[in-house]
């Protein structure tokens, strides 16, 4: 399979996050490929908005099956939330799980006036309700494949295809 260049779809991301982007809009990415992905974006958009970040591992229906990460990170909202038009910033949605975490996790915050979902792939493979409004790429994978995003020393994105042992839904 021949995979599209990330900075590609960053770009066709960032594009669609700028057209939505409203008074009271607020970014928060998921870490960490979402995280990457908004700072990528605020640099590009050049403007000055609210912006944070969720570590869902722990708000995850399945986090006695996958067990803890190596490193949470500490969720950093530094605003209010309540009444926000909040774009939610994930790298790759598979099931809609992570996003339903991470939904949970900011209504802890507070309660937005909505959540839009931008990402980077839609891989395909939702088990729940959510899908993504906002996305760079739509690249179906089979179960038995993932999507490996990574940054090079310069920061650049890239992706990588892999084989995945077992069924650890992401």
């Amino acid at each position: 399979m021949q995979l599209p260049d990330p900075e590609n779809l960053l770009a066709t991301l960032t594009t669609k996050v700028s057209d939505v982007i409203q008074p009271n809009s607020a970014i928060i990415g998921i870490h960490s490929g979402g995280v990457w992905i908004m700072e990528r974006i605020l640099a590009s958009l050049k403007q000055d908005l609210p912006h944070g970040t969720l570590d869902a591992a722990l708000y995850r229906d399945d986090f006695s099956q996958r067990g803890l990460k190596d490193a949470l990170q500490p969720a950093n909202i530094p605003f209010d939330v309540k009444d926000k038009h909040i774009i939610l910033i994930d790298d790759i949605f598979y099931t809609g799980r992570t996003t339903r975490a991470a939904i949970n996790e900011l209504f802890d915050f507070g309660r937005p006036a909505s959540i839009t979902l931008a990402v980077l792939i839609n891989r395909g493979g939702a088990e729940l309700p959510i899908q993504p409004q906002l996305i760079g790429a739509e690249i179906k994978l089979n179960a038995d494949q993932r999507f490996q995003l990574s940054r090079n020393t310069q920061g650049k994105l890239t992706l990588a295809l892999e084989q995945k042992q077992g069924s650890d839904h992401v």
